[in-house]
């Protein structure tokens, strides 16, 4: 029981540390990306869900590295389905007239988006997420990128009030907070590897599931607070982007890594079933949001929470009541 006990701990001790670590890294990047001239959504998508991803990627190395990918598989499935589901849900709930989605950089991108949460899904039908898909992932990451970058008025914007192009001192200062917030993620990947373990030992449950629905959810406690700190000040315009950034950087580059180091081997895939299912949901449901009113409405929010509650219901059902 006491073991039990220091294991819980330590789970939410990293948990802890990852949502401390990436707050620090989000608030670093957040500046150098105002002084490189960055439209918002860029700004959000690449560099804050970069940072919100990066604890995704240490336990995803970490579980390659001990013969495990299939954790990390599970994170990145359950993480994208509670960022588009819960976190979104959260985001749209708490703003004051729902998260605004009507530039067409942000609409080309929710496609994009739509593809790539699913890609991982079917690229690993036949048991196996390949050197190969890993190449054909982070290609497609590749891709995207070079899309948005090839015209300057889709990333590019002067911001008003912006500060000295260039503070020598702050700079170190961000350099010295991103470097201990990796160190932070270091600590707190390495906690939840070793206690995702044990519980996957002593409730009798397939990694895989462990990183769905207990890990997933831990590392989108960074997405969670960032998304309600942006909607109580009314800064809506990061929120899609984060999201977004975040769900797309996880299926491929996160992925991608992982199944190059380790190929990612599903010998049950069982747990990801009604995953899959909900994912497809949640993704329409997405996608007709942005297309049908330009943004997430608070009423779609609430509906958006209430899918991610169903799933849960369901997952729980099957896995004890059959």
């Amino acid at each position: 029981m006491l073991i039990l006990i220091a294991y819980i701990v330590i789970f939410l001790a990293s948990c802890a540390s990852l949502a401390l670590a990436s707050k620090w890294l989000i608030g670093a990047l957040a500046r150098i990306a105002m002084v490189l001239q960055i439209k918002e959504f860029i700004v959000a998508f690449f560099l804050m869900a970069f940072a919100a991803t990066v604890p995704n990627l240490m336990i995803g190395i970490m579980a390659a590295i001990h013969k495990i990918p299939e954790l990390s598989f599970g994170d990145v499935i359950g993480g994208n389905l509670i960022d588009l589901s819960l976190v979104l849900g959260l985001g749209a709930l708490l703003s004051r007239n729902g998260l605004p989605a009507d530039s067409q950089t942000v609409q080309k991108s929710s496609f994009f988006t739509i593809i790539i949460t699913v890609l991982p899904l079917l690229l690993i039908l036949d048991g196996t997420l390949s050197r190969i898909d890993g190449v054909i992932l982070i290609s497609s990451f590749i891709c995207y990128v070079f899309w948005v970058f090839s015209k300057k008025e889709r990333f590019a914007k002067v911001y008003e009030n912006c500060p000295t192009c260039f503070d020598f001192k702050q700079f170190i200062k961000d350099f010295f907070i991103i470097s201990l917030g990796a160190i932070f993620l270091f600590a707190g990947s390495k906690g939840i590897i070793e206690s995702a373990s044990y519980f996957s030992e002593m409730f009798k449950l397939p990694l895989s599931l462990i990183g769905l629905l207990i890990v997933g959810l831990g590392n989108c406690m960074p997405e969670a607070f960032f998304v309600m700190r942006a909607s109580k000040k009314g800064e809506n315009w990061m929120i899609i982007g984060e999201l977004m950034g975040g769900v797309i950087m996880c299926a491929t580059l996160v992925l991608g890594i992982v199944s190059i180091i380790t190929p990612i081997q599903i010998e049950n895939f069982s747990p990801f079933a009604v995953a899959r299912a909900f994912m497809i949901i949640v993704a329409m449901f997405f996608l007709f949001s942005l297309k049908t009113g330009h943004k997430i409405t608070r009423r779609e929010g609430g509906a958006l929470i209430g899918i991610y509650v169903l799933w849960l219901l369901v997952e729980v059902f099957i896995k004890y009541f059959q």
